[in-house]
């Protein structure tokens, strides 16, 4: 195949992931999006295996079979609501698979047209060792992040002594060991910078707690484009570099706007996250505040009766397995002429759009499914507020205690609605470990619960 047609295949397939990130951006476009990414990977991997330089489509077959085999079963398998530790054990592989293909290149330059062992071009020994250090990054990371979402490891926030200045020290010794190995090309040196950058990213991972999940992942994602990118230069494959580039720059704006939805910076989330897993009762610290308990009864009749009703989903929701519950009471609900609709914060959930895919898995109409700026306008002119498993992102400390963590980030306004009903299992805090003060307002009824049983006796009063 001519270099020209090669370069059009792939210009072709940036497109496509270019139009594939644009469909991605809105559910209503999500599935055309992933339709289009499909296909742009499709021209690309076909283009890439017809170059003369491969040497084996046996080997290759039986790689993308076993994969294709391994993606195949965990889609089939995988719960909605574990996708997020899903997509960061996915980033990990891509981290391992950028420090694999450096590797390969290291120990066989000439395959690679990059030069001969020992005298690797000094070019393509830059971009190879920082391609490795961004891809044993994310891979420790990533494996972190996993084992967090998972519950295997503790949610908490793991911080000790100095730990911002270690971090420090060994990432001005990567930097070293990369201008020492372009010099040496020893393989004791490459190593030495796979290990200590794969310490690096676990603790990088370490301090960061629960509540700033959503942007660790968004982060990772971005890692991970630019460990491809980085590769993508020293195997000279300019569509590896275009699409690294676009993941790493798409995850780092949405990065960003996960932040911005916590109203702090990416270096205080990297730095020092708050939020680890609670299960603490705070019955000692809220003894003397007086809350209203209802009931799935009492919450059916408050919504049979009300013209419009706004639910607020939460990662409790997700844990609970609530999201199908959850829309047939809002089915009947709209069948009593009732106005329902979701509101979504940004940092809801374990993942940027965590809620949007689980309110998408239950077929909730997109068009009812509002952002923030969107929704939070509505709220003092609505009846009910249905808050399931949602906590921090409904705390209205973060407006008024200027010495709460939480402080100044932006919330769903829902305690300027008429009547809130809240579903939880306790009293206990949300990822921040901030009490929450709307538990106690006036217009405040806790359901006390399993989210999912909740919604289910609700469904049933709702039938008679």
């Amino acid at each position: 195949m001519s270099s020209n047609i090669v370069a059009i295949l792939y210009l072709l397939s940036a497109l496509l992931f270019i139009f594939a990130l644009r469909g991605l951006s809105h559910p209503e476009s999500s599935r055309l999006g992933n339709i289009f990414g499909i296909i742009g990977m499709i021209i690309a991997v076909i283009t890439t295996l017809m170059f003369k330089s491969v040497l084996s489509y046996t080997e290759i077959g039986i790689a993308i079979f076993i994969g294709g085999s391994i993606g195949t079963f965990i889609a089939f398998k995988i719960e909605m609501t574990a996708l997020p530790q899903l997509v960061a054990a996915f980033h990990s592989l891509v981290g391992l698979a950028a420090v694999f293909v450096a590797a390969a290149a290291f120990y066989d330059p000439s395959s690679f047209n990059i030069g001969e062992i020992g005298s690797i071009k000094k070019s393509s020994l830059i971009e190879m060792s920082i391609g490795t250090f961004i891809g044993a990054i994310t891979f420790s990371g990533s494996v972190l992040a996993f084992g967090k979402l998972q519950g295997t490891i503790s949610g908490k926030p793991i911080v000790f002594k100095f730990q911002h200045f270690i971090n420090l020290l060994i990432f001005i010794l990567i930097v070293f060991l990369i201008i020492y190995f372009v010099f040496d090309q020893g393989p004791s040196i490459f190593w030495s910078i796979v290990l200590i950058s794969i310490l690096l990213g676990i603790l990088v991972v370490l301090p960061i707690g629960g509540a700033d999940m959503p942007v660790v992942v968004s982060m990772l994602n971005s890692y991970s484009g630019w460990a491809a990118c980085g590769i993508g230069f020293t195997l000279s494959n300019n569509l590896l570099i275009i699409t690294g580039a676009l993941v790493g720059a798409s995850g780092a704006i949405l990065s960003y706007i996960m932040s911005k939805g916590m109203n702090r910076s990416i270096i205080n989330v990297v730095l020092g996250g708050f939020g680890g897993e609670q299960s603490i009762d705070n019955s000692e610290q809220s003894e003397d505040k007086i809350i209203k308990q209802g009931s799935a009864e009492d919450a059916a009749y408050i919504m049979k009766n009300a013209e419009s009703v706004i639910i607020v989903p939460g990662y409790g929701m997700a844990v609970a397995q609530a999201q199908h519950a959850l829309r047939e009471m809002a089915d009947l609900l709209k069948q009593e002429g009732i106005k329902v609709r979701y509101a979504i914060h940004p940092v809801a959930g374990r993942m940027p759009g965590h809620m949007n895919v689980l309110l998408a898995e239950a077929n909730v109409p997109y068009e009812e499914v509002l952002e923030l700026d969107e929704i939070n306008p509505d709220f003092p002119m609505n009846e009910v507020s249905f808050v399931i498993g949602a906590n921090d992102v409904t705390n209205p400390a973060a407006k008024t205690d200027q010495s709460s963590p939480i402080y100044g980030m932006p919330i769903l306004d829902v305690e300027k609605s008429q009547t809130v009903l809240f579903v939880k299992r306790s009293m206990a805090t949300g990822y921040s470990g901030v009490d929450n003060e709307l538990f106690y307002r006036d217009n405040t009824t806790m359901l006390f619960g399993d989210a999912k049983k909740m919604c289910e006796n609700i469904v049933k009063e709702l039938g008679k």
